[in-house]
Formats: structure tokens, sequence, C-alpha cells
């Protein structure tokens, strides 16, 4: 019997967040080390299933079936393409840096202090979320999928309630009220998007028997299970819907603004670049590869919605006096890209929305944690408090520049190849989306370089003008996020190499072909 690298990869970071939450209370420092070493042992075993995975080989790999619940065809069955290995090494490879951002958060303001939860339960509740995410990307059982899709919620309502943003300028008790509606606004959102899709998951197993999916996308494939096409198309919404309100895609997307802003920075580094991928990636493997006629048939609504979010996120964002506020809405305007590329249903697009969802993530660790170790520095979130920033802390300024420029997709950075092929494979099909949508890369250099020139240029205030620069702890976390963007940037085959081949599977899904080019390349 091989070792089970899957289970051993989710696995390990669950046991780690019992150990954490199990160290003494007086050893707080001792919970710490422990969870960044359970993290760091989590990215090996992740680079592991990364070597191991061949992209040329079976579609699903590494895989792993046990009987689970017999009786209602539920098994404990994992496996991973190249889209979800690429995902896995996303959230292995940011968790130690979003543990390492967040050391002090949840310190006590002072000694005996009771207004934060101990430290060890912050540190667990990061690792409880890493092993369900990682769980979420492995399952090829719905049910199995479901279940962690819907449990992840339980630790993130408490990082988001409990462990808020610190820098608040009307005082401990209203941001207490605000934490708190901010997290069970997250909570409840996506507990409606699960219900509804606990509704259609009962749904398909009526129509097809069992879970698995390999074995209804097989039979859907061969014909052998038969869907009617309004049947079909209910239980396409009732996924969908869930995977929107997680990815989010307008108009499901107001708990996210709410979420990032009171969180500490790694929380909603946590959110936007880890968890919410779990939205996107569903899409992909669940939407797409069962239900291929409802998602043909949904494809021009979709595309608007994700038009939309686009346009929307970046015209807000531009208008934000709030920095994570800004940061959260560039993010919507970024799966609304995402999303376009998934459903634009060539390979171009859907291979520049997997690196999309990577390079999202990278970025938006990088711009979000420097803005992180700014507002902690400041003590406020607000755009206003700041100038001149960049003459008293030079490298977190630079740092803060190249995470912006990442995020508006400047060309020699990560996120420009996965913009690019979204907006070359969505304008293949779809050319007036296509062309609209070119306009969220206006809006998106305006609200970034607006950002960094209120923030880092002008007079020196007053209030910075003793500010620190970036500490050897918090280069760390930078200096790897910047290196990956420049490096993916300039030489993304790695990537797409893993990528590219279960793109290709995922068009046959859905019986496509890229559109003909009008004129044929020179011989």
């Amino acid at each position: 019997m091989s070792f089970p690298l899957l289970t051993a990869t989710a696995a390990l970071p669950a046991l780690g967040a019992i150990a954490t939450a199990a160290v003494p209370a007086a050893r707080r420092t001792a919970a710490k080390w422990l969870a960044l070493l359970v993290s760091l042992a989590t990215l090996v075993l992740a680079i592991t299933v990364l070597v191991r995975f061949d992209p040329d080989g079976d579609r699903y790999q590494l895989t792993e079936s046990h009987a689970w619940i017999a009786e209602f065809g539920v098994r404990y069955e994992l496996g991973v393409d190249g889209i979800a290995v690429a995902l896995i090494a996303l959230t292995a490879l940011l968790i130690p840096f979003i543990i390492l951002a967040g050391w002090h958060d949840a310190d006590p303001l002072e000694t005996g202090s009771k207004r934060w939860r101990p430290t060890q339960g912050f540190f667990a509740l990061i690792l409880a979320v890493e092993a369900m995410v990682i769980l979420s990307f492995e399952a090829t059982d719905v049910f199995l999928f479901y279940i962690f899709f819907e449990a992840m919620l339980i630790p993130m309502y408490f990082l988001i309630g409990g462990f808020g943003d610190r820098a608040h300028e009307h005082g401990e008790q209203v941001a207490s009220t605000q934490r708190s509606y901010a997290a069970v606004k997250f909570l409840l959102y996506n507990l409606v998007g699960g219900l509804i899709m606990l509704a259609a998951v009962i749904g398909l197993y009526v129509v097809a028997g069992n879970f698995s999916l390999t074995e209804i996308a097989e039979a859907r494939a061969n014909g052998s299970l038969e869907m009617s096409a309004s049947t079909e198309r209910w239980l396409f919404l009732g996924f969908f819907f869930a995977f929107a309100v997680k990815a989010p895609l307008w108009p499901l997307h107001t708990w996210l603004p709410n979420a990032m802003q009171e969180s500490t920075a790694p929380v909603a580094v946590l959110i936007t670049a880890v968890v919410d991928k779990v939205g996107t990636f569903a899409m992909l493997r669940f939407c797409l590869q069962l239900f291929p006629e409802a998602s043909k048939w949904a494809t021009p609504a979709i595309l608007v919605l994700a038009l939309i979010s686009i346009v929307y996120g970046a015209l807000l964002a531009v208008g934000q006096r709030d920095m994570k506020r800004l940061i959260a809405y560039a993010s919507i305007s970024h799966f609304g890209f995402i999303i376009m590329g998934i459903f634009a249903m060539t390979s171009q697009g859907q291979s520049g929305a997997t690196l999309y969802m990577v390079n999202h993530g990278i970025s938006t660790a990088a711009l979000m944690l420097v803005a992180g170790f700014l507002i902690s520095r400041r003590g406020s979130r607000l755009i206003a408090d700041y100038g001149g920033v960049q003459k008293v802390a030079p490298v977190l300024a630079g740092t803060f520049l190249i995470g912006g420029l990442a995020t508006l997709s400047l060309p020699g950075l990560a996120p420009f190849v996965s913009e690019f092929l979204v907006l070359v494979g969505t304008f293949a099909r779809y050319p007036v989306i296509g062309i609209i949508a070119t306009f969220g890369i206006v809006l998106a250099a305006l609200y970034t370089l607006v950002l960094y020139q209120r923030t880092m240029t002008g007079p020196v205030k007053p209030e910075v003008s003793a500010m620190p620069d970036l500490r050897v702890r918090e280069l760390v976390v930078v200096a790897p996020l910047v290196a990956l963007l420049i490096f993916l940037g300039v030489y993304p085959k790695p990537l797409t190499d893993i990528v590219n081949p279960a793109v290709k599977q995922t068009m046959s899904d859905v019986h496509k072909q890229d559109p003909r080019p009008e004129v044929e390349a020179a011989k």
C-alpha cells in the first residue's frame, strides 16, 4: 500500500491545529513556533505532491479511495489534477507567511488583558483552515468536498470575529461590534450558499446514485447517466450559487469588504488569497465537469455578472478611504476576471483563470501584508492619515509599490500573464465582453497609483515621521513573495506546464474547442 500523501498533506495541519491549541497559555511563543514548523512541514508535503504529479499522466493522480458511508454511496476519495496541485502549493506556500506576518496579532494589548482570545487559538484556527482548504482541493467525492467546503466557515468566523484588526478610529467597543457584524455577515452569506448547494448535492445523488465525481462524470460522458436539461440546470445553479458566494461574484460579494476590513491583515490574506479560491476552483472542477450543457447554457449570464464585478469592483476601489476596503474591492474585480476566464470556454481563458488564482494569491498577499505592516505602525486604516512614507521607510514603500504594480498587472510581474490570457481567451469568443473588460485595467492603474501617491509620496506627515522601516521578520515575509511575482512574471512556464493539460481535459468535458483565428498564422 502506497503512502497516502494527499491525506498526510491535509492531516498534518489538522493535527498541528490540535497540538497548537493544546499548548499551555503561558507558552505563547512555543505555540507560535509550533504552528510555523507545522506549516513549513506541510509546505514540504505540498512540494512533494507537486514533484510527484505528472502533468502528462492520468487526470487524477495520487488517488485514495476508501469506503466511508457505504449505505449512501459516500466514499473518502481524493485525487489531484494540475489545477488542484497548483492551488495546494499556493495554499501551503502562503500559510507560513501568514503565520509570520501575524506573529503578534493575537498578543494581549497589555499584561492580563482579556480583550483578545489566547494566541494559541489564533494560530490553531489558521492551521485548521489550511487543512480544510487543502482537503477541498483534493476531494473527488462531492459529499466529502461539501463537508469541508462548509466546515472551513467555522474557524474563519472566529478568526474574523475574535481576532479583528486593532486599528480602529472609533474605539474598541465600536470595533468589537463591527467585527461581530462582519463575522456574522460572512457566515450567513456562505451558509445560505452552502444550504442551497446541499439541496443540489442531494438532487445529484438522487439522479446519479452516488457522489463520486469521476464516476458521475464518466457516466455523463458515455451516456449511461441521463439527465434532463431542466434537472441539469437546476443542479448547476445550486452548485454555482454557493461557489459564486465564496468567490465572490457580484451581487453576492458584499460580505467580503466587511470581512477584510475588520480582520487582521494576515486573516484578510487567508480570506481572499486562500479560502475564496475554493469557489473559483470548484466552478472548474464541479460545475463544468458535472453539468457541461448547463454550464454552456448559463455562460452568457455569468459573463455579464463577471463583467459587472470587474468594473464595479474597480470603480468602488477608486473611491475608498479605507486601505483594506480598497484592496477588498480590487479583489472583487480580479475575481471577475477569473470567472470570466473560466466561462469564456477557451483554453487560453481557462489557463489564464487558473494562473490568475495563483498569481492573485501571491500579489494580494504581498500588497495586503505590507499594508498590514503599515497600518500596525500608524494605527489607522485611513488613507488620508498617511503621506511621505517613502522618505522615512523606503523599503516598506518599495515593496508596497511592487505589490500595487502586481495588482494592476504590470508587464513583467506575474498577474500580467494571467490577465492577458484571460482577455485573449475571452476576446476570441466574446469580443464585446473582452473589450469592455479592459476598462478594468485602466481603473486598476488609477486606484493603485492613487493609493501609492496618497500614502507614500508628498510631505512627511508628523504622525509617520518616526515610522520604522521593515524589520527582519517582515522582510522574510515580503521578499519571497516579491521574488515569486517577478519570477512567474518573467518565466510562467513551470506553472503553465502543470495546469494546461488539466485545462484541455476541462475543455473536453464541455465539448468546446478554441475558435479558429480569422487569419491563419504564416507557415
